[in-house]
């Protein structure tokens, strides 16, 4: 087994000192989870909480069509060395690696399993922690229609990967096809919304005084009536993730801005046997603090 990235690394990276991590949407198994920008992510961040907040591993991918990179076993390997230095980590599943949820309140590796869970952040608010798939009606009501929007989803995905293959031979940035489709198309924006506000009439319910959820790969934080929503996004096409300062307050980490992943080449060399590299992104300034 290859051992642990840090072993070998060059030189020890900046470390992001945070109370709290929240990353979701890491799609491990699948050609278009940004791994490495994903593992840089996590050997520079320290925080005394970890929450995997849904669809760590694409179980309906994988059922599908076996990918398992050897960067996909470097994440899981540094998710548990996490762990075993001290970091509690919380897996919450979500729709794509469902399969863990018959295992609720087990540990695994010193991964907690569980379906939900309140946070209390430093300064005293409280934080409904979920994927967020059980309210999506898509996926609850037209189970069907939804492994539909996968398979049409991955297809963008996979355009995506080529066109920012030219990019990066190009020496321009990441950009995501499927965020922006995302952005622009009416009944995307509709459904975004409306996923929103159940989450957060939702927490509201539960006395919460906020929410924090993925699913939807569109990292957000606002207020809806008065219910803070927040949305970590995903490392497939936002590579974000939501932390918690020493002091409460909230943000969200954009690494998208500097990330340079050809995952065209990174997966054409693994199947020639040939190294490959990809830049990870650089550490970009913090924004939308709450």
């Amino acid at each position: 087994m290859r051992p642990d990235p840090d072993a070998y690394a060059d030189r020890p990276a900046p470390v992001l000192q945070m109370r709290t991590v929240w990353i979701s949407d890491l799609h491990l198994g699948t050609p278009g989870c940004q791994a490495l920008a994903l593992l840089e992510f996590l050997r520079e961040v320290e925080c005394e909480t970890l929450y995997l907040v849904g669809d760590i591993i694409d179980g309906w991918q994988l059922r599908r069509s076996w990918y398992w990179p050897q960067s996909h076993n470097d994440v899981v390997q540094k998710i548990l060395r996490k762990a075993r230095k001290g970091t509690r980590v919380v897996f919450v599943p979500g729709n794509h690696d469902e399969f863990a949820r018959r295992y609720l309140d087990v540990n695994f590796g010193g991964v907690e399993v569980l379906e939900e869970c309140m946070h209390t952040t430093a300064d005293g608010r409280t934080l409904w922690v979920t994927h967020g798939d059980l309210y999506d009606g898509v996926v609850q009501c037209a189970r069907w229609l939804a492994l539909v929007g996968d398979v049409a989803y991955e297809f963008t995905l996979k355009v995506n990967r080529w066109f920012n293959s030219a990019r990066a031979r190009l020496g321009l940035p990441y950009w995501s096809l499927s965020r922006y489709l995302k952005l622009k198309v009416k009944r995307a924006v509709s459904y975004v919304g409306d996923f929103e506000s159940a989450l957060a009439r939702e927490a509201h319910r539960r006395g919460a005084d906020g929410v924090v959820c993925g699913h939807i790969h569109h990292a957000e934080m606002r207020s809806i009536d008065g219910v803070l929503y927040c949305n970590d996004g995903d490392w497939v096409e936002s590579l974000t993730a939501l932390v918690e300062h020493a002091d409460g307050r909230l943000e969200i980490l954009d690494r998208s801005r500097n990330a340079r992943v050809p995952q065209t080449t990174v997966k054409r060399g693994l199947r020639k046997g040939r190294k490959t590299s990809a830049a990870a992104p650089e550490p970009v300034s913090l924004d939308g603090v709450i």
